[in-house]
């Protein structure tokens, strides 16, 4: 069964600095989602393949029960969906930061979250 493990996120303020610096990432939007990432050759075997960052402003979700709520449609889609990006980026030996930032001002389905998940998963498995 696929996880989403406390090591597969992205905590650290450098690494976040570094995925959002200019012209160093690249990002796909599918509504209600953009995702922003960058590709980096393996450092150790021990760390994981894809380290993801989730985000959903106060500015686009004003109440904290509809933040918390895309926050946790966004984990479950990509949890069910990232496994054929994990195994294509493991063959490579290549690493991936990935940010998920909600776009929307409205919160959405949860279908429309899985759809638009796998649909930045594959243009992101594609280019890769």
């Amino acid at each position: 069964m696929p996880q989403f493990r406390k090591k597969e996120r992205i905590t650290s303020l450098k690494e976040i600095e570094h995925l959002f610096e200019r012209g160093r990432s690249s990002s796909i939007q599918a509504m209600p989602l953009r995702a922003i990432y960058q590709l980096r050759s393996a450092e150790q075997e021990k760390t994981p393949v894809i380290k993801v960052l989730i985000s959903v402003a106060k500015k686009r979700l004003r109440h904290a029960v509809d933040r918390n709520r895309a926050k946790r449609q966004i984990r479950e889609a990509y949890r069910l969906q990232h496994q054929p990006l994990s195994d294509a980026l493991h063959r490579r030996a290549k690493q991936m930061c990935i940010a998920f930032v909600w776009i929307n001002e409205t919160p959405a389905s949860t279908e429309e979250v899985f759809i638009s998940i796998k649909k930045i998963l594959d243009s992101i498995e594609k280019k890769v």
